[in-house]
């Protein structure tokens, strides 16, 4: 019984870790890529700037998850599926805002936070799925 009690202490000590390192790698991403669309809003639209620094969000999401959050190696499968993380936590944003918003439940100002918060779980799942990283 202590063996068990004792793997299950160094599980959540693990993952406390784990997910801290997510949300920092999150955060950094979120400010990068926002300074990349300010940047590319001096040459391009918008639109572009914001495509640009969307995908560009993407790779080093990737690449910094691989590397610190869950210590994976790159692969090309991998890099591949990555996109996939982006795309089901874009649906959940787009339907949870709605219904916040619409709901009147909280204005349009404040939903996106709360869209952020609630999608988090949802997209460290499926990265460390799409990553292949095992659970300790």
């Amino acid at each position: 019984m202590k063996r068990v009690k004792n793997q299950v202490i160094l599980w959540t000590k693990y993952m406390n870790k784990e997910i801290i390192r997510f949300l920092f790698v999150g955060g950094f991403n979120t400010i990068a890529t926002y300074g990349i669309y300010l940047m590319l809003l001096l040459f391009f639209s918008y639109n572009i700037s914001y495509s640009i620094s969307y995908i560009s969000g993407i790779v080093i999401s990737f690449l910094l998850n691989s590397k610190y959050v869950f210590k994976v190696k790159f692969t090309f499968s991998k890099a591949i599926k990555y996109p996939f993380v982006y795309v089901v936590q874009y649906i959940i944003n787009v339907i949870v805002l709605n219904l916040l918003v619409k709901n009147n439940i909280v204005n349009e100002m404040i939903a996106p936070i709360l869209v952020i918060i609630i999608s988090l779980p949802v997209t460290y799942i499926l990265s460390k799925y799409i990553l292949g990283k095992k659970s300790a």
